[in-house]
């Protein structure tokens, strides 16, 4: 059975395409590519991103446990800080690409959608060589989306004015419009933009 997001109703009674990806059934376009396309370039586009991996990290021994599995430091990474890495194997092959947040008493590592059962496996092998480490996986539990393209920054400093002056690859945790949410000056489409993280009800009354 297909997994769904939180917003899969709104999808469908907005005549979105609906395809199967990575066991999700996610929305890829409502009008045209092109349009869509345009509208990220020159104003900005909203994206549900929720079939994405969300693996909480935690206990004492979280940070020595993450630099085992991926390829950066998280030592250096102070509370806000975001990073880049490549998940690896026992062998030092790539997993996956994700990004690692450093929360304040937590990680958490966003990963691809084809690629979490796998991770999840994995690192819950890998952390029974620690004494103290807890991954809490989330993603179906909680909803992401993102708004990005030039016009995200003044999209959300109305509601959100922390987050707009966020510097890139940063986050924050901040309320608006009746919700807590995580939100991060991150995003793949090479515009400026935010992701949000938040529970389910939170995420579709900001949608």
């Amino acid at each position: 059975m297909q997994m769904k997001t939180s917003l899969i109703d709104w999808h469908r009674a907005h005549q979105a395409r609906l395809v199967e990806f990575a066991g999700w059934e996610m929305p890829i376009q409502y009008t045209t590519i092109i349009e869509e396309h345009h509208a990220v370039r020159s104003q900005a586009g909203l994206f549900d991103i929720s079939h994405m991996g969300r693996l909480y990290i935690r206990g004492a021994d979280a940070e020595v446990f993450l630099n085992l599995v991926v390829t950066i430091d998280v030592s250096r990474l102070s509370p806000g800080r975001i990073r880049y890495a490549l998940a690896t194997n026992e062998q030092g092959g790539v997993r996956d690409d994700v990004l690692v947040y450093r929360l304040e008493n937590e990680f958490l590592v966003v990963v691809n959608a084809s690629n979490r059962e796998k991770i999840v496996e994995f690192w819950n092998t890998q952390s029974q060589k620690f004494s103290d480490v807890q991954i809490d996986d989330k993603t179906l539990v909680t909803s992401m989306i993102a708004v990005q393209g030039p016009k995200a920054v003044d999209i959300i400093r109305q509601d959100f004015p922390h987050a707009a002056d966020l510097r890139y690859y940063h986050s924050v945790q901040e309320s608006g419009q009746g919700g807590d949410f995580l939100i991060s000056r991150t995003g793949y489409t090479g515009e400026d933009g935010f992701e949000f993280i938040g529970s389910p009800d939170e995420i579709n009354a900001i949608w």
